[in-house]
């Protein structure tokens, strides 16, 4: 009876139903709509499919092709739901790395172009040398920072990376991601954490500098300035690379410098000491000089508040903290000591604090903060048709339902003019809503805010488009259940809870995955010009809600990669 099960099983393919039935008798074809964390059912109590339920393992996987340097790390990453906390999210527990490739240079086949093909063996090179397939990746991200965002291709690249080095594995790019993500690989979250106070990470690669201020863990605040160690590159005492900004830090130590150009050491060590003031300035200095001003990428970071202190990371940080030796023929070596002078002297205003990590801190940062997993308590109507799901635009209406009643028609109000603040007013509009819940979950309240979900997509409702719906809080199940039953929305439905998204993000959605019944949610940047994140955007966004204008308030290139993630890197060097 078994054996015949199994053929019918096997000839018909299976569905999610099939383990809420109990059917433990299936195989998998190649179409399935969810995937399986594996266990035994006999064996240790890591192989139990209760414990399984509550701690998920996924295969990460961090690709950063900066200024000058690229490299590639492979985690494991172990993810647990803190019952205790009476939440269905689940938190990194811990990480193990699996493997770190070299940092090799970054290969440009002209001025204004990468070399994709020498790129591609560079990644195949660390897929081969780390043991691991691609089709075991479950997560990560393809990072492009820096002056390598700045090439004509880079957008290509990302792409055609992301979409070989696993199903799930996104191409991102920005200069606020790219700041979180060093935060984060650096040890400056952690940091924040432990002191109880902010902490502000400083990540200084080949082209750029970023800063992100972080607090209690999360990065608040983020910013990045031209300022970095591969801007001139010498060879023979001759100049054969020449970036734009590096020539406009040359002028401000006074030198008229071109390619081709001989220069005397001596010369070198002026700039990059002028380079060091520069960026004092551009975060000290107050009001900033006008012509530091021009230097910045992004908005400045107007006040750091109460700071603990400051870390270094990136490919320069490897001389601000005497790590590296080595001079790879550029400013690296002479701008990360520079700083360091500066820093001894007090030219900066908050205590240097010791980094976890400096070139690698980006790529550890992709791999490890590069997913989310929703709670176990979803609704999800048809996961075959819903899911996966790759580069939903995120929305946050400025609603939360925080009192006792909850005011259907200010909900939809909100979700109304956000979507026209987005561009996304019409039907065919693809886009995850997000969403805060607060309070008890009585069904009165949960059916009020379900209704202003119906109004507020009440044109999508009526060309039966899929509804994705993201929650902090943990109501998902019921809100997806009383849209359907009470609400009578026809439109397929997913709702989850237990993630934390916000304007401007793009995500990805994995599969269900089985016993744990969690969706991977991968939060990602597919910026490749101006970084939307600024407060401007917040206002001019404000400003539309309010009836002053329609569209985006920024420049904002959208490319469809394949892809699953969180971040972003940054332009590190050096060290290969």
């Amino acid at each position: 009876m078994a054996d015949e099960k199994k053929k019918d099983i096997a000839s018909e393919g299976h569905t999610i139903t099939d383990h809420t039935m109990g059917d433990v008798f299936h195989q998998h074809g190649g179409d399935e709509d969810h995937d399986h964390d594996e266990y035994e059912s006999d064996g240790p109590l890591e192989d139990n499919p209760l414990w399984i339920q509550d701690n998920v393992h996924l295969t990460s996987v961090g690709i950063d092709i900066g200024s000058s340097g690229t490299q590639v790390i492979f985690s494991r990453i172990h993810l647990r739901r803190l019952a205790e906390e009476l939440t269905s999210r689940y938190y990194v527990v811990s990480r193990e790395q699996l493997y770190l490739s070299p940092v090799a240079l970054t290969p440009y086949a002209s001025e204004t172009r990468i070399d994709d093909e020498k790129l591609k063996v560079i990644i195949a090179d660390a897929y081969e040398k780390g043991g691991i397939n691609r089709a075991d990746v479950d997560t990560g991200a393809v990072i492009l920072t820096g002056e390598a965002l700045r090439r004509e291709n880079a957008q290509a690249i990302s792409a055609m990376l992301s979409e070989q080095s696993g199903d799930l594995v996104c191409a991102t790019a920005g200069h606020h991601m790219e700041s979180m993500l060093a935060a984060y690989g650096s040890g400056a979250a952690k940091a924040s954490m432990d002191l109880g106070r902010r902490v502000l990470n400083i990540d200084i690669g080949g082209g750029t500098t970023k800063l992100g201020l972080v607090e209690g863990g999360k990065v608040i605040t983020t910013a990045a300035v031209h300022i970095g160690g591969r801007l001139q590159v010498t060879e023979s005492g001759k100049i054969v690379r020449l970036d734009p900004a590096g020539r406009t830090h040359a002028r401000r130590a006074g030198f008229d410098w071109k390619l081709g150009d001989s220069i005397d050491p001596a010369d070198l060590d002026k700039v990059a000491d002028k380079m060091a003031d520069t960026l004092v300035d551009a975060m000290v200095t107050r009001p900033m000089p006008h012509d530091v001003e021009h230097l910045y990428l992004t908005d400045a970071i107007g006040d750091f508040g109460d700071v603990a202190g400051m870390m270094f990371s990136g490919g320069v940080a490897e001389y601000v903290y005497d790590r590296e030796q080595q001079d790879f023929d550029d400013m690296g070596k002479r701008l990360g000591q520079a700083i360091r002078r500066k820093v001894d002297a007090g030219k900066f205003p908050w205590p240097l604090l010791p980094a976890h990590e400096c070139i690698r801190a980006t790529a550890l940062g992709a791999s490890e903060y590069s997913v989310q997993l929703s709670g176990n308590t979803s609704y999800i109507s048809t996961p075959g048709k819903l899911l996966p799901r790759r580069n939903l635009q995120v929305m946050q209406p400025p609603f939360e339902a925080d009192g006792e009643e909850v005011d259907s028609a200010a909900l939809a109000k909100s979700i109304k003019s956000h979507r026209v603040a987005f561009d996304m007013d019409y039907p065919e509009a693809e886009f995850a809503l997000a969403l805060r819940w607060r309070g008890i979950p009585a069904y009165e309240r949960v059916r009020a805010f379900a209704e202003g979900v119906k109004l507020g997509l009440a044109d999508k409702i009526a060309r039966n488009d899929p509804l994705y719906i993201m929650l902090d809080g943990d109501v998902a199940q019921t809100l997806g259940a009383i849209l359907r039953e009470d609400c009578g929305v026809m439109s397929e439905i997913l709702v989850i809870d237990g993630v934390m998204l916000m304007d401007f993000d793009y995500i990805d959605l994995g599969k269900v995955r089985v016993p744990s019944y969690t969706v991977p949610v991968t939060i990602k940047s597919l910026v490749f010009s101006e970084d939307p994140r600024g407060p401007r955007s917040k206002e001019i966004i404000h400003h539309r809600e309010e009836g002053e204008g329609h569209g985006h308030s920024h420049s904002h290139e959208h490319a469809h990669h394949h892809g699953h993630f969180h971040g972003h890197g940054h332009a590190h060097d050096h060290k290969h």
